[in-house]
């Protein structure tokens, strides 16, 4: 029994890692899709394989496309979520849905495609 939890946690903190991970969304700036205390699912691996902490691809297999909801890292270091527009040269801008509440490129420009952390996936 206690192998079977240990295993279970295990599978669990790589899944976390890894696959998904679940998020609060907090703000006003995607709404009416996305309301601040939302809970989001977001897929990591929509985009490649990621080393966890540091976040460096080890594998990458897409950047974000046209209309996708995506959650990365702002220039300034915080996690946001916002649609995507691709553009050249890897990378992508950013809008919130709700544009006059919304911190998004058209206040710190294109946004590199390293920095998505992930695809949003559900909404709940």
């Amino acid at each position: 029994m206690g192998k079977a939890i240990l295993a279970a946690l295990l599978a669990a903190a790589l899944a976390k890692l890894f696959v998904f991970d679940v998020v609060i969304a907090d703000g006003n700036s995607m709404e009416p899709t996305i309301r601040s205390g939302s809970v989001l699912i977001v897929n990591r691996l929509s985009y490649g394989l990621r080393l966890p902490g540091r976040g460096d691809f080890l594998v990458r297999w897409g950047s974000p496309a046209d209309g996708d909801v995506v959650v990365f890292r702002t220039p300034g270091g915080a996690h946001a979520v916002k649609r995507a527009r691709t553009l050249p040269c890897g990378n992508f801008m950013v809008l919130g849905d709700n544009r006059a509440l919304s911190l998004d490129s058209r206040s710190f420009g294109p946004v590199p495609a390293d920095a998505a952390i992930g695809r949003v996936v559900g909404v709940r």
